[in-house]
């Protein structure tokens, strides 16, 4: 079964997702921007998920985790928890 480490920054808005992305493109530090902004429990360790199997995170984040481009911030990505940044760290089949 794909498994996947990823980090990620939960927002309200997507136009706070998209301001936070801006940021990060022009050379903010994704951890530090998750600790400032992000919503989840996971901000305070830099938005770090951790590894976890394909289908343990809700489909829209799954879709993007095990799909798209690594060491890449992904997103604004809608879920039913708000609006997310994502960075697929790695990815094994």
């Amino acid at each position: 079964m794909p498994r996947a480490s990823a980090r990620h920054i939960l927002v309200d808005t997507e136009a706070q997702c998209l301001a936070l992305k801006e940021e990060i493109q022009n050379g903010a530090d994704f951890t530090e921007i998750a600790k400032q902004h992000s919503n989840c429990p996971s901000g305070s360790n830099g938005g770090e998920l951790g590894e976890f199997s394909q289908g343990q995170m809700v489909p829209e984040f799954d879709k993007v985790v095990f799909n798209d481009e690594l060491n890449t911030v992904h997103g604004p990505v809608q879920t039913q928890f708000g609006y997310h940044l994502l960075e697929v760290t790695s990815r094994s089949e």
